[in-house]
C-alpha cells in the first residue's frame, strides 16, 4: 500500500524514533508498504517518520545511483545490488574525509543542496528478521544511510546547511509547509486545513 509522505513541518519528522521489538504490530507489512511508497516516489531511501511512524526503521535501495556517470563500474555494481532494511540502527563511528554531495529528500520536495558528511560509517542494526549486524559502508551507500539515519534521530538534511543557505530556501520550505509543493506522490502537509 502506498502511504502518504509527511512533508517538512510535520512534528513526527522532529521526533527521535523509538526502538521496536520483533513483536511490533504488522512489521513485515509496514516494511513492504515503505518500500512500495519509496519506489512510487522514486526515492533511494525512506525512514518510518516520513510516513508518520515515530520508530527506528529505515530502508535503502541505491540502485538508481548505479546509472550515474560519476561512479566507477565497481561502485555502480555495489549500488545496483544494495537494498537493505535497518531496524533500531545506531551509527557507532563516522570517519574518513568529509565530502559534499547534492542531497534531496522526499519530505522536502523541490529542494536540493550540498551536504557534507563523513565518507565511511560503522553501523549496528537489526535486519527485517531481527538478526543483529555490524557493518561498514563508504561512499554513496554511507551517505544515503546517514541521511536516513538522521530521520530516525529527528534531523533533516536542511539542518546541515548554513544560516545563509537556510534563508535562501526559506520560501520553498514555507511553500511545503502550506501544501503548495506539488510532487508526483501523496504527501501530508503540516499547515493544510481539513486533513
Amino acid at each position: 500500500m502506498i502511504l502518504s509522505i509527511y512533508g517538512y513541518g510535520e512534528p513526527v519528522l522532529r521526533k527521535v524514533g523509538e526502538a521496536i521489538t520483533p513483536e511490533y504490530p504488522n512489521l513485515k507489512e509496514t516494511i513492504a508498504n515503505m518500500y512500495e511508497t519509496m519506489y512510487h516516489a522514486s526515492g533511494v531511501g525512506l525512514a518510518a517518520p516520513q510516513v508518520g511512524l515515530p520508530i527506528r526503521i529505515f530502508i535503502v535501495d541505491t540502485a538508481p545511483f548505479s546509472d550515474s556517470d560519476e561512479v566507477s563500474k565497481e561502485e555502480a555494481a555495489e549500488l545496483k545490488a544494495f537494498k537493505k532494511t535497518f531496524i533500531n540502527a545506531k551509527i557507532i563511528k563516522e570517519e574518513g574525509d568529509i565530502w559534499g554531495f547534492n542531497e534531496g529528500c522526499l519530505s522536502i520536495p523541490d529542494v536540493r543542496e550540498d551536504v557534507f558528511r563523513h565518507e565511511t560509517i560503522t553501523i549496528e542494526y537489526f535486519d527485517e528478521d531481527f538478526n543483529k549486524k555490524t557493518e561498514v559502508y563508504s561512499g554513496l551507500i554511507a551517505r544515503v544511510i546517514q541521511h536516513e539515519y538522521d530521520h530516525i534521530e529527528g534531523i533533516l538534511f536542511t539542518d546541515h546547511l548554513s544560516a545563509l543557505k537556510k534563508k535562501l530556501i526559506g520560501k520553498k520550505l514555507n511553500n511545503i509547509l502550506e501544501g503548495k509543493a506539488r510532487p508526483d506522490y501523496k504527501m501530508k502537509f503540516a499547515k493544510v486545513k481539513g486533513r
